[in-house]
């Protein structure tokens, strides 16, 4: 089974939220649209993994690659990465923008990003090419006087290794609109058993942790589409178990119910 971890971020704004919140509704403002963009998390084998924004930036089509971008959040933050599994997530920013096509959205990185393995913390390099911006493509158009909503999952796992006796960040970051994507939820049980949930998405694999006193998981921001989910016991304790023919929704969240995982 390959390594859990859970990446960690103090959070500008945290938010438990539902698929069906994410949706496209009517903004009040009557020219310009409205974009806001949320960070959520897949596990990796660490206590904590602190990243550091100093700004996120979206660039319009038809504008050349050094002008066109706007800014949409100029705040710099540290977000909790572990905090945003099973439904939660964090505001990473928001604005009213111009009507029009937009291609890429672009993490400025700050300084201070850093793990926690073990009680001990270690600085977290980022390579020099990404501190001048991560750019995730991702076509979208924003109209006027409506909210487009897009989710970031930031794959700890896959973003964070140690090499040359320090830990090295090169992000990992699957986009997808709220508005074309579902979930799957439900309880494993017992939830001491430790369930880690995750499902295939493309090339990509989509996992979470379920809440230890719960039992309860949730996995973001999936395409519509039919899902293998299959679950394991990290405890050891109890059989892995898999369910077929799981179909997602846009803007709905399939929720599977309890899950028993029977015991060794």
């Amino acid at each position: 089974m390959s390594r859990i971890a859970i990446v960690s971020v103090a959070l500008l704004s945290l938010a438990a939220l539902s698929c069906s919140e994410f949706t496209l509704t009517p903004s009040p403002s009557s020219g310009p649209g409205e974009l806001r963009v949320y960070l959520v998390d897949s596990p990796a084998a660490y206590d904590e993994v602190n990243i550091s924004v100093a700004r996120v930036e979206v660039h319009k089509e038809s504008l050349d690659s050094t002008a066109g971008w706007y800014v949409i959040n100029d705040v710099p933050a540290t977000y909790d990465l572990l905090q945003l599994r099973n439904g939660a997530s964090a505001v990473l920013g928001g604005a009213e923008l111009e009507p029009g096509k937009y291609t890429q959205i672009r993490l400025i990185l700050a300084d201070g990003s850093n793990v926690k393995l073990g009680g001990q913390t270690y600085p977290l390099t980022v390579p020099s090419g990404f501190q001048t911006g991560v750019k995730l493509n991702h076509e979208f158009m924003i109209q006027s006087g409506m909210l487009y909503e897009l989710l970031l999952d930031f794959d700890a796992d896959r973003s964070v290794r140690y090499q040359g006796n320090r830990y090295r960040m090169s992000p990992v970051i699957r986009v997808h609109a709220v508005v074309t994507s579902g979930s799957i939820s439900g309880t494993i049980d017992p939830a001491s058993a430790k369930g880690y949930a995750f499902t295939v998405v493309g090339s990509d694999t989509v996992s979470t942790l379920a809440d230890t006193l719960t039992g309860f998981f949730r996995l973001m921001a999936l395409p519509e589409g039919t899902y293998t989910l299959e679950i394991t016991s990290l405890a050891g304790t109890h059989n892995d178990t898999t369910i077929t023919g799981i179909g997602v929704v846009k803007q709905i969240d399939t929720d599977l119910g309890v899950i028993p995982l029977s015991l060794k």
